[in-house]
């Protein structure tokens, strides 16, 4: 079994050859615009126009904690918007981070990267505005994603 390879850099220029599938957290109240994704937006603005429709139709659809929205942005390039967090500040009820969430849209992913042949990119997802911990988000992507195959690397940016 693999195990998580973490590098310095841009998750949103992953630097290996075959499909890549480009994971992050978003909120369920569909705010975009601070955080991870603008790196995601200033290199494809499909994930922002697709997640926000997404939400303005969520009466409609699948868009709750723990879904994902799969995005093609270029030819073997996918963003996976994943729905792990509730709301965009902290609380009552704590930070917005929401595990049962993100192990959920893991799990997608997980069946996505397998359908697709992908290994998985991202930034320590749930860990910067959404307030988690990467102690607990670690061995939920070490169990739905490496677990089954999938190679991951995890990106800290150099500031």
């Amino acid at each position: 079994m693999g195990e998580i390879k973490y590098v310095r850099g841009d998750a949103t220029v992953p630097s290996v050859k075959g499909v890549k599938v480009i994971a992050h957290v978003c909120n369920d109240i569909g705010g975009w615009g601070k955080g991870f994704v603008l790196a995601v937006s200033r290199r494809w603005p499909e994930p922002e126009k697709e997640y926000r429709a997404w939400h303005r139709a969520r009466a409609t659809n699948d868009f709750a904690l723990g879904a994902v929205q799969f995005v093609r942005v270029e030819r073997y390039v996918w963003v996976a918007n994943m729905i792990g967090q509730r709301g965009t500040r902290t609380g009552s009820k704590g930070v917005p981070v929401r595990y049962e969430a993100i192990d959920t849209a893991l799990g997608l992913l997980a069946d996505r990267a397998a359908e697709l042949g992908a290994s998985v990119h991202m930034p320590r997802i749930g860990c910067g505005l959404a307030g988690g911990k990467w102690s607990r988000v670690e061995p939920l992507v070490t169990e739905r994603l490496v677990r089954r195959g999938t190679a991951v690397t995890v990106y800290d940016h150099e500031d």
